[in-house]
């Protein structure tokens, strides 16, 4: 049995192990990367009639010789479209030249493309296709909601979102393995019981997550499609993907995680107004309509978590005999605390995090359809309308941050955010960005202002001395008198092109005339004493005579 990620690979052993409990003398090896293979190879010594494995792992043990697969009667691959689709396809080749032909082979997915299906049918003989339900239809116990946000507003947003079911136990679903660490990261450092999943953690850290995962020692598990593709985990209730996929097949995938054994369960899509037309064709594709979700507000967050502080308070077990020894003491302390006052408290003890955050917590504004397709023609003519409108303004809460490099000097947005997080040291919140061809704007939290100016002002980006000011400062932007340089590339305006074009014309017509005139000009023998008129010079040797034809010659004429 073959599957593509380790921890699949163990919960298959796992569950067969379970299946097999009656079955007189069965033996099951899991074979994975990352884990000792001289272990591995021990367990296959003593002979086994089922592996599972991962295909690099079997083939480096087919080419040790110590897994022998001539004897194979059934060949499974277990989420056969992503084996098939993200570069396992040589490696099964491989695999499948070693078994004998007059095998079974079997694919198993919740999902299958047209092309993967293709390849699939390849590896088959008078196959038939068994489908249970719809073709790549999403979970019926599943519901869908999607949350729009602005970009920069997508981790509160996921904050809120947990802090609005205290009862949580999620997946939270990234699209590459930095942001997945980076999720994780900020969750943890925001005091939630959170841990992350990727490829670069080594197998005894991913091991050591799924267990205390599975075990609810952690609540929330932030993880790459890869590394959770598969996962059964039981109980888990609710799937937050921190931006959609561009698969469909992976949102169907991402979804199964939850609502399974007959149990209802959430799939969350916390997404920017660019990605809405994702969640349409996922809706044709599955079959099921989302809900347009609304944010919690803080008083709706606040009090869902006063009521879980309530709840613990109330179901805590207190043990007499370990507490009696102290409550002579307790009891003197609060003596001339009246039990109202106690309750308050104890409550604000517990539940004071929550009113202080969200107290002072920034808006989340929902962005409409129309204001999205203003914001896309306002950026597409800022090159045309800025010097009739001015500068663009910073959105509430940021402040615009001029910088003199441009898209000429290898200025993108990837490299804007490690130059930035370069010299802040650290993660710097960062909002809308202009990219010019000379120079940029950034738009940073107020209250960052001032420190992410100090940090740039006056370092080095490809050895160039870089400045950074506030873009609202006489002398930069748009209306320091320079040439206005629009969206497009940053080459200035159409009428500015039209006027460089005219004035390059003149200066070529004017430089054609200048070399007529000069053939024309007939040169007499001292014309080029003239040269040397105000600067004193003594010539070496004898004049030249520049009558003569050929004087200049460095080899005399033949």
């Amino acid at each position: 049995m073959l599957s593509p990620t380790r921890e699949l690979c163990l919960q298959i052993a796992d569950d067969l192990k379970d299946f097999g409990k009656y079955i007189p003398h069965l033996h099951i090896a899991a074979v994975y990367g990352g884990a000792s293979i001289d272990t591995q190879i021990h367990q296959l010594r003593h002979g086994v009639q089922i592996i599972v494995a991962t295909p690099g792992r079997l083939i480096d043990l087919m080419h040790r010789g110590k897994a022998r697969l001539d004897q194979v009667r059934n060949v499974v691959l277990d989420e056969a479209d992503e084996m098939l689709n993200m570069g396992f396809q040589e490696s099964i080749t491989e695999i499948l030249t070693g078994v004998p032909e007059d095998r079974n082979t079997l694919l198993f997915s919740a999902t299958m493309s047209r092309d993967v299906e293709k390849v699939a049918k390849g590896y088959l003989h008078d196959y038939k296709e068994i489908v249970v339900g719809s073709r790549n239809e999403g979970a019926e116990s599943v519901n869908h909601i999607y949350y729009m946000v602005n970009a920069r507003d997508k981790y509160l947003a996921l904050k809120r979102l947990v802090d609005f079911y205290p009862k949580i136990y999620a997946i939270v679903f990234c699209r590459t393995k930095v942001e997945t660490q980076e999720i994780a990261d900020k969750l943890i450092k925001d005091g939630y019981n959170a841990e992350s999943l990727h490829g670069d953690l080594s197998q005894q850290q991913r091991d050591l997550t799924m267990q205390k995962f599975r075990s609810h020692l952690t609540q929330i598990l932030v993880a790459t499609d890869v590394a959770a593709r598969g996962l059964d985990v039981n109980d888990l209730t609710h799937v937050i993907n921190y931006g959609l996929p561009d698969d469909i097949e992976n949102y169907t995938h991402r979804s199964g995680r939850t609502g399974r054994a007959g149990k209802k369960g959430t799939s969350i899509s916390i997404i920017h107004s660019r990605e809405k037309y994702k969640v349409r064709n996922i809706e044709r594709e599955i079959g099921k309509e989302f809900i347009d979700g609304t944010l919690p507000s803080p008083e709706e967050i606040c009090k869902k978590q006063l009521f879980k502080t309530m709840d613990n308070i109330l179901k805590t077990d207190v043990d007499e005999e370990q507490i009696a020894p102290y409550m002579e003491d307790i009891n003197r302390q609060f003596e001339y605390i009246d039990k109202e006052d106690l309750i308050k408290k104890i409550v604000t003890s517990t539940f004071g995090r929550f009113l202080d955050y969200y107290k002072n917590a920034p808006e989340i504004e929902k962005p409409s359809a129309r204001s999205n397709r203003e914001e896309g023609r306002s950026g597409r003519s800022e090159g045309r309308a800025t010097r009739s409108r001015g500068a663009r303004k910073a959105e509430k809460g940021f402040k615009r941050l001029f910088i003199n490099l441009g898209k000429n000097d290898g200025f993108y947005p990837g490299e804007v955010m490690q130059f930035i997080n370069k010299n802040m040291n650290g993660h710097q919140a960062v909002g809308h960005i202009d990219l010019l061809a000379k120079q940029s704007y950034i738009e940073v939290p107020e209250q960052d202002a001032q420190k992410v100016m100090k940090a740039l002002d006056g370092a080095v980006y490809k050895r160039r001395k870089v400045r950074c000011n506030d873009a609202d400062e006489p002398g930069h932007g748009r209306s320091a008198g320079g040439r206005s340089t629009g969206s497009r590339g940053g080459y200035g305006s159409r009428t500015e092109g039209r006027q460089d074009d005219r004035g390059r014309r003149g200066r070529g017509r004017r430089q054609a005339e200048n070399d007529a005139q000069f053939a024309t000009h007939k040169f007499k023998k001292d014309d080029w004493k003239e040269l040397m008129k105000g600067a004193p010079a003594k010539l070496k040797g004898e004049e030249p005579d520049f009558s003569e034809e050929g004087w200049a010659r460095r080899r005399p004429k033949k």
